[in-house]
């Protein structure tokens, strides 16, 4: 509280500032903060410059991108024997295990590249049959042996044994670069090439199951790939309707935080209208859809029962579907209309800070526009993470492992080297081992730590994105502060104060931004780690160990939540005081909570409205793609594209506008958060009077029912 004349008596939360009459804003006079810190942060940023630099010397992405065969050699690599070879081919799938075992190159069989996969069931032995009556048998099937073997007349026996070629084929297609069986479900039965059997090759009938449990799941992977052409293909021919809409959605969020300046209560009512009865038509057509289908023949059944299908109108057959949509949206729609019952006259205020924030944008335009150096900055540091992460899983030399069909090999799995291995006694002791690529690592003390390495990586790549949304953070909280703090609006707003901040944070704040970064990042991978640990426990069953992670999750998820707030909050407070982390944190906790009804209400008011304008935004402009990619809008029917999927382009369009305007919302409550928080100093710093004026406008003055006239008292809370 204020004293008679405008002293502050101690506050129960905290010490507010006193009255200081050449305060104009942020602090210009200012030093480095957080030196020590700052200093740490450059030295990890030039080890992690370092780490990449290492790992582009050790590591080789064709690794990555090609698949090697049993020799250490890349299929399909430019300038090599195997250039016109591009996939991987398996002597005998029936040896692997599942898929993972298949994609890292661990399959105790010989893997071959080859220019196409087998298309038709074949054994050797059937092959050496035929080959005397038609060499064009031999042809085919010796692209699917050792390049070196051109012999078909060797022995059965002596061949399987020495795997010159592999003992059957299958009828099979390219996934991941890799031969995988060609399987169709017909009829609910499992098949390839329409059979159910074939011959392996060693004189036995074997059924198509044995191939879906060598290659468990590949089939819902190659059912995926195939909606994944189909989605390239639609993204290929609708991608300039798509940038349309983007543009679109773009031009309607700048003319709504525009129009919020001259018309903020008129058009929230107008959003609040819209939504209910967007909702409410809403609920209506789910009740239609589900009394219509009511009744109807298979349309009782659940969606679970049907699984996933790629064609979702299979779901809009079902009265289940509706039904769900019906509920949700009368949830929605009685949350709405709750909201407004009982915090309208909040929502009076938070209608005076739209006002006021869009004002404060009319004046910064600028401000609307720093969102790019910030995703062109994530973009930077999402890039850097990437290529140093695949470059130290690719590090490393070709590691060879002897590899034999019989399981009383004691040599099965040791390292073994090619150029001597036929001269070695393992080929004695354990007759058709083969010494085979495995995989690549080493024995140096580089690759004993390149996992310790991934999480560096990993915690330093957190470290810089969080960095980088505190600089943009500080950066404008700086530039709106400039608009506050300035008595005479626009008159008194220094010149540039979007470029002084970011000079500004930079300059004397890095270190402060990068503690705050540091403390979240910190937090965030501790919440990773138990991410990781609750995946690979998901088949454990001790209760007590997945009831503890559950809690720790929960409880570092609200952490993670807790830190931004202060974080955000704090950001601010240094971009206008000039303070370290520490102090600047703690002047904004005890502020907030000093006005802790405000913070718990106002805020959450005004990202309340912000999310139904970024709603209503993302919805009409997805609205008017629906018509678009469906036919419905007569004018322009023929522009159409032909699509395979039409909700591909269209949730595109939906999603793409809802983060252009969560972007450009972003920065109107980050404005809107500033505001907020130099209104609450300016309660505190000022009463009024002529000697200490309110900074605030005069709209929110009159809504809070203070008065020009100084002496008065009034609750901080």
């Amino acid at each position: 509280m204020t004293g008679p004349k405008g002293g502050y008596y101690k506050a129960e939360l905290g010490e507010p500032h006193k009255f200081d009459p050449t305060f104009r804003g942020p602090v210009h006079n200012r030093g480095c903060t957080d030196v020590l810190c700052c200093v740490i942060f450059v030295i990890v940023i030039l080890g992690y410059i370092i780490l990449g630099t290492v790992a582009w010397m050790h590591g080789d992405a064709r690794k990555v991108v090609y698949p090697t065969d049993s020799y250490g050699q890349f299929c399909g690599q430019q300038g090599t024997p195997n250039a016109n070879k591009a996939i991987l081919f398996y002597f005998n799938i029936l040896q692997c295990a599942n898929p993972t075992v298949l994609i890292n190159l661990q399959c105790p069989t010989t893997q071959l590249c080859v220019s196409k996969c087998p298309d038709r069931f074949a054994t050797y032995i059937d092959m050496q049959l035929n080959y005397r009556r038609n060499k064009s048998y031999w042809d085919y099937y010796k692209q699917f042996c050792k390049p070196s073997f051109n012999n078909p007349d060797k022995s059965v026996s002596l061949v399987l044994q020495d795997e010159d070629c592999p003992s059957m084929i299958v009828p099979s297609r390219p996934f991941l670069q890799r031969c995988f069986p060609d399987f169709i479900t017909r009829n609910g039965t499992l098949t390839v090439a329409n059979k159910t059997s074939f011959k392996d090759g060693h004189g036995k009938i074997r059924s198509v199951v044995d191939l879906r449990d060598a290659a468990n799941g590949i089939t819902s992977l190659l059912d995926a790939k195939e909606v994944g052409v189909k989605i390239f293909e639609d993204y290929a021919s609708s991608w300039f309707w798509i940038l349309i809409g983007l543009v679109i959605s773009m031009l309607v969020s700048l003319i709504f935080i525009l129009l919020l300046r001259f018309t903020a209560g008129v058009l929230f009512w107008m959003v609040i209208f819209g939504v209910i009865v967007a909702v409410g038509y809403g609920i209506w057509h789910c009740y239609w859809e589900y009394s219509s289908l009511k009744g109807k023949p298979s349309s009782d059944i659940t969606i679970s029962d049907i699984g996933f299908q790629t064609d979702f109108r299979v779901y809009l057959q079902l009265t289940q579907t509706w039904l769900i949509f019906m509920i949700s949206l009368a949830v929605i729609e009685a949350m709405i209309i709750l909201v407004l019952i009982f915090l309208r006259n909040r929502v009076r205020i938070a209608i005076a800070l739209l006002k006021e924030g869009s004002k404060a944008i009319g004046c910064l335009m600028s401000t609307l526009f720093y969102p790019i150096i910030t995703f062109l900055l994530l973009a930077l540091c999402i890039a850097y993470w990437a290529v140093t992460a695949v470059f130290l899983a690719s590090s490393g030399d070709a590691v060879y492992k002897v590899m034999s069909t019989r399981p009383d090999c004691k040599y099965t799995n040791l390292t073994c080297d090619p150029k001597t291995f036929s001269q070695s006694n393992v080929t004695k002791l354990c007759p058709a081992s083969q010494c085979t690529f495995a995989f690549y690592g080493g024995e140096s003390l580089y690759h004993r730590y390149i996992f310790v390495l991934q999480l560096c990586n990993l915690l330093v790549f957190l470290w810089l994105v969080n960095f980088t949304i505190a600089l943009g953070q500080c950066t404008l909280a700086g530039a709106f502060a400039s608009y506050y703090w300035a008595l005479r609006k626009p008159e008194d707003i220094p010149p540039s104060p979007l470029a002084s901040s970011f000079g500004r944070a930079l300059r004397y704040h890095t270190g402060s931004l990068a503690f705050g970064a540091l403390i979240l990042s910190i937090v965030q991978f501790i919440r990773i780690i138990l991410e990781y640990l609750d995946h690979k426990l998901k088949g454990a069953h001790n209760a007590f160990t997945r009831f503890l992670l559950c809690c720790l999750k929960c409880c570092f998820w609200c952490l993670e939540h807790f830190i931004k707030f202060m974080n955000r909050n704090a950001y601010i407070m240094i971009s206008i005081y000039g303070k370290n982390f520490c102090a600047s944190a703690q002047d904004a906790f005890f502020l907030l909570m000093r006005n802790v009804m405000r913070v718990a209400v106002l805020d959450k008011v005004t990202d309340f409205l912000l999310f139904l304008g970024k709603l209503l935004i993302s919805g009409s402009v997805g609205v008017l793609a629906f018509f678009f990619f469906t036919r419905q809008i007569p004018v322009i029917q023929e522009e159409v594209p032909s699509l395979n999927y039409y909700w591909v382009p269209l949730l595109t369009v939906i999603f793409g506008s809802y983060m252009i305007a969560h972007g450009f919302f972003n920065v109107y409550a980050m404005c809107v958060d500033t505001l907020f928080l130099c209104f609450c100093e300016d309660l505190e710093r000022n009463d009024g009077s002529p000697s200490k004026p309110y900074y605030m406008p005069p709209g929110l003055h009159r809504i809070l029912n203070k008065t020009d006239q100084g002496g008065k008292k009034y609750a901080v809370s």
